[in-house]
């Protein structure tokens, strides 16, 4: 019988072992996938990548226990040699090959695309389509790691803010927005749809935790072929109870930006180098008025209002632009949204009823935020449903929870997708997104 106690140390090394452990001219063990291999005669350098970066291996010829021809791109190794400093390869380390042992060989060598050049010289659609080969591309890499910067941000952070995870199901009886982009299914000879945000299950928790937070992918039955929209991504959400004001919502998501941005810096310079990102300054972030700041960016650009209760791309880039220029500020909170274009349980302002305690962030001209202030009350949320024509059918459960009493409460859902590419320098969102679901893809 065996016996397992944990995590046993492997004789193999990492490339953060072997540059804080290891010391020029020990014996060292790695693994690794080949990169590539450049020929320089009776020397090759055999490049391994590894999950924290490249390593770069030294074969020389007649000082090796194998033939160069023995190895190939894309196979799996296992490499011993000698430790060596040489402030010209990746990381100022490389290692001396004296043996190596393969643990896997591709079947096609001929790699479709060319992923060890520095960027990837192709289109998105070739990227798309050889998702698992382009990903293996350094700087395409990267972005990811990125995107799990920030995802560990926003889990570390709310953690510390007194925030439970919750996970809530993506199959219902009905859409949390209402409309008509709503993917719909059959369950069990019964009808259903796929979530398009936690909304009403984080309510509801909000009433029994206070404060919750979800990462997990929405679906939006929405027929737009843009570059910044798909029909599945992943939404950062909490919703926290007990607020004084829609402002309280807006200062966390503050609070985790500063974090996010904090721990990128340090956990992920490497990423940040190679990708050559400008991390964005979030000591203090404006907030403005949606009717104030349409009015100031179309007056300072001569930009003609044609919907005055939404906000159109180009006006988001527009505002975008003011917000740099003149509170030197890449990201804006735009508050007060008009009422009409936010769901049901949006708060209205009871200053002005026609718009709500509610806000969009942008960043670099582009929405990546919705939030806001909840209804709590049972009796004006019921109110409101029977205002707009709405039905209850369907939602009883949700209401019950408003019936037998909630805090007052509010959240938010952050687009990781967008936000990401925001950050990386990207203008398309695919180009950061795993495995894109939109009108054409969902393959592979």
């Amino acid at each position: 019988m065996d016996y397992y106690a944990g995590v046993t140390k492997k004789k193999t090394m990492e490339l953060g072992e072997l540059l804080e452990a290891a010391k020029a001219g020990d014996t060292v063990r790695v693994n690794g996938a080949v990169h590539t291999i450049r020929h320089m005669g009776t020397v090759a350098f055999v490049i391994l990548r590894k999950r924290e970066g490249l390593l770069q291996a030294v074969y020389e010829e007649g000082k090796a226990e194998f033939l160069l021809r023995d190895i190939k791109e894309a196979a799996a190794i296992e490499v011993e040699g000698t430790l060596r400093e040489n402030e010209r390869a990746p990381g100022g380390i490389e290692i001396h090959m004296k043996s190596v042992r393969m643990l896997s060989e591709p079947a096609d060598e001929r790699m479709p695309l060319a992923i060890s050049k520095w960027k990837l010289n192709t289109s998105l659609e070739a990227k798309l389509n050889y998702r698992a080969i382009s990903l293996r591309n350094v700087r395409e890499r990267a972005k990811f790691r990125i995107q799990e910067g920030l995802t560990r941000a926003f889990r570390d952070f709310l953690y510390g803010q007194g925030f439970t995870e919750i996970h809530t199901p993506k199959l219902g009886a009905r859409g949390a927005e209402g409309g008509a982009n709503i993917f719909k299914l059959e369950y069990f000879h019964r009808p259903a749809v796929l979530a398009q945000s936690p909304q009403f299950y984080k309510q509801m928790m909000a009433g029994v935790f206070d404060r919750v937070f979800e990462t997990a992918p929405v679906f939006r039955a929405e027929k737009h072929n843009t570059k910044r929209h798909l029909n599945e991504y992943t939404s950062l959400d909490f919703e926290m109870g007990y607020i004084d004001g829609f402002e309280d919502i807006m200062e966390m998501e503050t609070g985790y930006l500063q974090y996010a941005m904090k721990l990128l810096a340090k956990e992920y310079a490497g990423e940040i180098k190679t990708l050559g990102i400008e991390l964005p300054g979030t000591d203090r972030i404006p907030a403005v008025k949606f009717s104030e700041i349409k009015e100031l960016a179309a007056q300072k650009y001569g930009h003609s209002i044609r919907n005055p209760f939404d906000l159109e791309p180009e006006e988001e880039i527009l505002i975008g632009r003011y917000a740099k220029e003149e509170w030197e500020s890449d990201f804006v909170f735009v508050t007060h949204y008009p009422s009409k274009k936010r769901p049901f349980y949006a708060m209205d302002d009871p200053e002005d009823p026609r718009y709500t305690l509610s806000f969009d962030l942008l960043y670099k001209g582009m929405e990546i935020t919705t939030g806001g202030q909840r209804i709590h009350d049972y009796k004006e949320l019921t109110e409101k449903i029977k205002a707009r024509g709405m039905t209850e059918e369907g939602m009883e459960q949700y209401l019950s929870a408003f019936k037998h009493g909630m805090p007052p409460h509010g959240g938010l859902g952050i687009g990781l997708e967008r936000l990401t590419m925001r950050l990386v320098g990207e203008d398309n969102v695919r180009e950061t997104t795993l495995f894109p679901r939109d009108l054409s893809r969902l393959e592979p």
